[in-house]
């Protein structure tokens, strides 16, 4: 397949500008950026680069159409017309979701047997058959309305692009991945420096960041759907990972702790590390918040602090705020960077950020709190 490709990269809301900074880091910069998407063309080692080395991103999607449709047969025609056939082979399972967002064609579940309907009766045509067995490679095709335009396009990623691989185990309220990644690239922290997380649950910050450190890109550990797909030559994902082995820095050097008051998180994080591939190279240790001490000059805190139902009351909330807050005047060399829903987390921790950014936890809505510490200076 050589024919140029539209992709879209799909964000979770507030980390748009995030992916975008990041796809032009992998050398995309005609990008058009949407609310809850990065809209970039390529071509089909693109698709694959973008998978691998994509930290913030949900998923990569290949757009087939893009169109506008008010009534069900301008649907059913237009979906129609398009070259399913040059995607889908004869034997693939296409699977069909959707979404509508202030349309004339609200109605989901009939616009997915619609376009489900049109795609079979295109490949009808093409491949002179009644009947699909659908027993092949995965195609799982999504129809997305929005203000009446359609977008149809169809999922190159398979799990959720958070999905790294080492995080089989986790803790009852894991930070996302991509969530975790974003958090680390929006912070000042560089690896030459130290970076401490004192709420690691089961380890995702430190890890994502000796990944960022090394420039380990973090899909390295993991297949994509559309590995099987006969329209992107496997070369192509032989080149990409080529790619992702050469610029990988193994040997940087690096200063990352993790620590929780539960020591069954610590344990959780050293053998989610260890899946990770970097046993020994993160420290973690079973320490409280408040007994943080160091001799470095410079480096970086960030953390996912408890707070709603993981912590047991306002107070506690309240108190650990005030002892972050004391770090931080104690520390003045130093960055703080903490994600949370608290609202008075400013007032508690005894001033206001540097910066605040609106995040969203999941379905949580949350304020990414930085405090920059004094710039670094020999």
């Amino acid at each position: 397949m050589t024919q140029k490709l539209t992709l879209i990269a799909t964000t979770a809301m507030g980390l748009e500008a995030v992916a975008a900074r990041e796809l032009n880091d992998l050398g995309y910069n005609d990008l058009k950026v949407e609310n809850g998407k990065i809209i970039f063309s390529g071509d089909p080692i693109d698709l694959c680069r973008s998978n691998l080395w994509l930290r913030t991103v949900d998923r990569i999607r290949l757009r087939v159409g893009y169109f506008k449709a008010v009534t069900f047969d301008s649907l059913f025609e237009q979906t129609k017309a398009l070259p399913w056939a040059d995607l889908l082979p004869e034997q693939a399972q296409f699977p069909v979701t959707g979404k509508s967002h202030k349309s004339v064609l609200h109605s989901v579940p009939d616009c997915q047997a619609i376009v489900k309907k049109a795609i079979v009766e295109s490949l009808k045509q093409h491949y002179h058959k009644e009947w699909f067995q659908e027993d092949g490679p995965m195609y799982k095709i999504q129809v997305a309305l929005d203000k009446d335009q359609v977008t149809l396009s169809i999922d190159t990623s398979g799990d959720g692009l958070h999905r790294r691989g080492y995080r089989r185990l986790h803790n009852e309220a894991p930070l996302k991945e991509t969530l975790a990644s974003a958090m680390i690239l929006l912070s000042r922290w560089t690896p030459n420096q130290p970076f401490v997380d004192p709420f690691c649950g089961s380890g995702t910050l430190p890890i994502e960041a000796a990944m960022i450190g090394q420039n380990i890109a973090p899909g390295f550990n993991r297949s994509f759907v559309s590995e099987s797909w006969p329209i992107i030559d496997s070369t192509c994902w032989t080149r990409a990972r080529d790619e992702v082995e050469s610029k990988a820095n193994y040997d940087q050097p690096l200063m990352i702790t993790g620590s929780d008051i539960d020591h069954n998180m610590i344990e959780l994080s050293e053998h989610n590390a260890q899946e990770a591939g970097f046993s020994g190279l993160i420290t973690f240790k079973q320490m409280q918040v408040a007994d943080f001490t160091t001799k470095s000059k410079y480096g970086c805190m960030l953390g996912n602090p408890p707070y709603g139902e993981r912590m047991g009351s306002e107070q506690q909330i309240r108190d650990l705020c005030r002892s972050l807050g004391r770090l931080f005047k104690t520390n003045k060399t130093w960055s703080f960077y903490f994600i949370s829903s608290y609202a008075q987390f400013e007032s508690d921790f005894g001033r206001p950020s540097s910066k605040k950014r609106k995040l969203y936890n999941g379905r949580i809505r949350t304020d990414f709190y930085q405090y920059f510490g004094k710039k670094y200076s020999d």
